[in-house]
């Protein structure tokens, strides 16, 4: 799929169509100097059938970068009337769906598009409902804060003590489920707590749940990365809210 005249595939488009089709979510918030390059690369993937951006109130010119774009029928944007948060621009999104796979991919080119083919592959095959990337399980990844790590490693850990499964990476962006367990889950909480919630109650469904390994390219602060230290508190509380209620 590629805008009209513009874009063009960087490597060979499947030959059998995938049996199932893909909604991307993206959520959006004061990303002017990424957004447009990553819708690039998104659309140059062949699985992707619709894409779904939610602007969070951005302020930067984002907005109007998105305004901006060729009209397509497999692209919707949608807009918050205020910044509400990611969890609230991905409820947002997943109601906007039509795909019976639904991915997730943050707007700030932290994690590469080109790796759909394998978060894809389980649910493709029939052997997954729900697939997590894992950027703790051998794909590249830039070399950054070792702190950063060490909060992630803990959450995930805390993260599965409640939930029951073995994940390496709760707090990845790439988070891939067929449509239909959103209809199973009710979704509330605000900010960065969407990731532990959708792993909490992905796992309450039973869902058969893979996890392999993806690319990250992480951003210093100085490039723009937003997540914080009070980001990683919060999600300590939503880890055990959502460990202990449903």
């Amino acid at each position: 799929m590629t805008w009209p005249g513009r874009f063009v595939h960087n490597r060979q488009a499947v030959k059998n169509p995938p049996a199932l089709t893909v909604s991307v979510v993206i959520p959006v918030y004061n990303e002017r100097d990424t957004v447009r390059a990553l819708l690039d690369l998104v659309l140059a993937q062949p699985e992707v059938s619709q894409v779904v951006v939610v602007d969070d109130h951005s302020t930067d010119g984002t907005r109007e970068i998105l305004a901006a774009l060729p009209k397509s029928e497999s692209v919707k944007v949608l807009t918050h009337p205020r910044n509400q948060g990611k969890a609230a621009a991905l409820r947002t999104g997943f109601a906007a769906t039509t795909g019976d796979v639904v991915l997730i991919q943050d707007a700030d080119l932290e994690y590469d598009p080109a790796d759909y083919p394998l978060l894809l592959s389980p649910i493709m095959a029939g052997k997954a409902d729900v697939v997590f990337g894992s950027r703790f399980l051998g794909g590249p990844h830039r070399v950054l804060y070792f702190w950063h790590y060490l909060a992630n490693r803990f959450l995930t850990l805390l993260s599965n003590m409640f939930t029951g499964i073995n994940l390496t990476d709760m707090e990845v962006c790439y988070k891939v489920f067929r449509r239909q367990y959103l209809s199973d889950i009710t979704l509330v909480s605000d900010r960065f707590g969407i990731e532990p919630e959708l792993t909490a109650k992905l796992a309450r469904t039973k869902a058969r749940i893979y996890e392999v390994p993806v690319s990250y390219h992480g951003r210093t602060y100085e490039e723009g990365k937003k997540i914080g230290w009070r980001d990683g508190l919060s999600a300590l509380y939503w880890i055990v809210r959502f460990g202990l209620f449903p």
